[in-house]
């Protein structure tokens, strides 16, 4: 019987609990099945105890979108920006910078 990546990344993370990587790659994982409560549960994890991990705020944000909440996309991707900045993370700061204004309607007609 072959092993899921689900599976295995659950035998992981019971080894390694704060490990933000598995949380990251489990939320994903999560998402991919559609399972978007088991998804949401592991990002909103890593904004609380793992804030400075920035690949979650995009990820979490379109979420938020595909959940038609809003607010909670937008405040998220500002979060995510300010800690990008501070990190001198550019390429990341301007992901969530594009899918920002394209959210607020800020370049629209």
């Amino acid at each position: 019987m072959q092993i899921s990546r689900l599976e295995k990344l659950l035998e992981f993370i019971k080894n390694e609990p704060e490990d933000p990587f598995l949380k990251y790659a489990l939320a994903t994982e999560y998402l991919r099945m559609n399972k978007t409560d088991k998804a949401l549960e592991y990002y909103e994890d890593l904004t609380t105890h793992h804030p400075n991990y920035v690949g979650t705020y995009y990820h979490l944000g379109k979420l938020y979108e595909a959940l038609s909440r809003k607010e909670d996309a937008i405040k998220t991707y500002e979060t995510g920006m300010k800690i990008t900045r501070e990190q001198r993370d550019n390429h990341a700061f301007s992901e969530l910078q594009a899918v920002y204004n394209e959210l607020t309607g800020l370049y629209d007609d």
